[in-house]
């Protein structure tokens, strides 16, 4: 029943990715060039109501903290994160939204998968040599949340309560997505000499 369910969220989330246009390269490329910001407003948008629902779920004991898993903390994932940007730049798509789009019949999508999948066999066979850098030491005290969640078993960095502030944070960030224009690049005003 768990795949099934599994299945069933990832073809629904997989068709809104497509539907905003989150599989289009072009789409997101105007996003990250900062052209047409409908779907960046519309990412954070998510993210601002995924975050209130989370957190005000926990605070009325309606989702289970016990769910929250929080990754460590290491300089590799900065660097992984970077490489991520990059490559979703130069490719226009992250992993999930080239998933979605190989599924919606785009051939280029393919080969941003079959990229992704060689990049993570050769991450796989230089695991011992990337880990001997030191890039895999924990840092911030490995597991933490910015704020202390009650009845999780992480540490929080503030003793604020990290229930609040990840409804606070939801809200900051959908009044973010509110304000965004469409376009944050100046429109070229050509005046003509007299």
């Amino acid at each position: 029943m768990t795949l099934i369910l599994a299945l069933v969220i990832g073809a629904a989330f997989g068709a809104v990715l497509d539907r905003i246009g989150a599989t289009n390269p072009d789409l997101i490329g105007k996003m990250l060039n900062l052209t047409n910001l409908n779907l960046a407003k519309t990412i954070l948008l998510a993210i601002g109501i995924g975050s209130m629902l989370m957190f005000g779920g926990q605070m009325l004991g309606l989702v289970d903290v016990a769910h929250m898993s929080v990754k460590s903390a290491y300089v590799g994932v900065f660097v992984g994160g970077a490489l991520l940007g990059v490559g979703w730049a130069v490719s226009g798509y992250c992993p999930g939204t080239g998933i979605a789009a190989a599924a919606a019949g785009r051939k280029d999508a393919l080969f941003f998968i079959a990229g992704g999948l060689l990049g993570a066999a050769a991450y796989m066979a230089t695991y011992t040599s990337v880990k001997a850098t030191g890039l895999m030491e924990k840092i911030g005290g490995g597991k933490v949340t910015l704020g202390t969640v009650p009845g999780a078993k992480y540490d929080g960095l503030t003793a604020v309560s990290g229930d609040i502030l990840g409804v606070i944070l939801g809200i900051v960030i959908i009044l973010v997505a509110y304000s965004l224009p469409e376009n944050m690049r100046g429109k070229t005003v050509i005046v003509a000499a007299e």
